[in-house]
């Protein structure tokens, strides 16, 4: 490598630090206080079960712009992030400052090799085609492997797009629609991919009979499965037969 070469390298890791210090110092002091969401409860779901299986290759399934995939590998894991950036994100909205994010749709994945522990946390109630993603995780995993989902759910009731009744709190006017599933789409999914549920606990985070609905809790209750829930957190693995 040339002077030149090495001294314009240095530039523009430099320059780049600058900008992403500028900017992450104006989210920090931009920021306000709206509530506190979900991820508590699922990522201590999903914390829980990497600490019990202690996964060597990890898929993080619909990043975003999280740091979900930057704390997975602080763990010590190798991790992959995934998401369909070309079709799901807006031109030039996507930007992860925290981890590499692969494009791939995880509904017809082009991604090569497998994994021991899949995580895929809020991605499902938005895709059209939820049951071909399960597919192709399951796909992805190794056999004996898990897959944490967690998503809106109604033991017994599935809705299309929560977001369009009138009931909602939020999301009319957002560009996608918010699925809430319910048992007998689990079920399929499990038969489907000849897996089953370990673990499978349910939540209840707003005060209506749906996600959504009502006001939201502070702090969010863990549900008994006969009683009212909106959200559920699953741990899937694999059977040797598959």
């Amino acid at each position: 490598m040339s002077v030149v070469t090495e001294m314009a390298k240095r530039f523009v890791h430099r320059f780049g630090r600058w900008y992403i210090g500028l900017m992450v110092e104006e989210e920090y002091k931009s920021s306000t206080f709206r509530w506190i969401n979900e991820r508590p409860v699922e990522y201590s779901f999903l914390f829980r079960q990497l600490a019990r299986f202690f996964p060597k290759a990890v898929l993080d399934v619909g990043t975003g712009m999280t740091a979900l995939p930057h704390l997975l590998r602080t763990c010590g894991c190798l991790v992959t992030a995934v998401d369909n950036i070309r079709d799901y994100w807006l031109p030039g909205d996507h930007f992860n400052r925290h981890f590499h994010v692969v494009d791939d749709d995880i509904c017809s994945s082009r991604l090569a090799g497998t994994f021991d522990f899949i995580t895929c946390i809020s991605v499902l109630e938005h895709l059209d085609h939820p049951e071909a993603a399960v597919r192709s995780m399951c796909k992805l995993l190794n056999t004996g492997g898990h897959l944490v989902l967690t998503f809106p759910y109604n033991e017994t009731t599935f809705v299309e797009n929560v977001y369009s009744c009138p009931e909602a709190g939020y999301g009319k006017d957002e560009p996608y629609k918010c699925a809430v599933y319910s048992r007998t789409q689990l079920d399929q999914w499990v038969s489907a991919n000849n897996t089953r549920i370990c673990e499978q606990e349910y939540w209840k985070c707003f005060t209506g009979k749906m996600w959504t609905f009502g006001e939201r809790l502070a702090p969010v209750k863990l549900a008994p499965q006969e009683q009212e829930h909106d959200l559920t957190c699953v741990l899937l693995e694999k059977n040797p037969s598959v």
